[in-house]
């Protein structure tokens, strides 16, 4: 299991790019304060998203992602389509919905409804990248 995924944003890209991860079905909880303050902390079943306030973050891979499960997609993509983020349809794989999606720092973020080998359906193909 994954803990977490640490992000760089810039001071000025924080609060979008939380309303993103809201939008997406996590709920911000406090940073432990020994570590001062530059971070917002968003958490859904255990697995959290950690955003670090960097003054000039680091570009955002093209293809490289954040994956997270989504256990009500539906409602997380219309969460994401209200919010103003362009969520774009995927090919599914293990038989459920797969949906990526831009967050306004710029990295990928694909939501599943299911995470693999929880479900039947086609396997992906070696080297597919997803």
């Amino acid at each position: 299991m994954v803990h977490h995924v640490a992000l760089e944003v810039s001071p000025e890209g924080m609060a979008d790019e939380g309303e993103f991860w809201i939008a997406a079905g996590f709920e911000r909880v406090s940073a432990p304060e020994a570590l001062g303050g530059g971070f917002d902390w968003y958490e859904r079943e255990g697995t959290q998203i950690h955003l670090m306030e960097t003054a000039e973050p680091a570009k955002p891979p093209t293809r490289g992602h954040v994956a997270v499960v989504a256990p009500d997609i539906d409602a997380a993509v219309a969460r994401l389509d209200s919010g103003g983020f362009e969520v774009t349809e995927s090919r599914p794989l293990w038989g459920e919905r797969r949906v990526k999606a831009v967050t306004p720092a710029g990295y990928v973020v694909e939501l599943m409804a299911a995470p693999p080998g929880q479900v039947g359906g086609e396997e992906p193909s070696p080297g597919s990248g997803d």
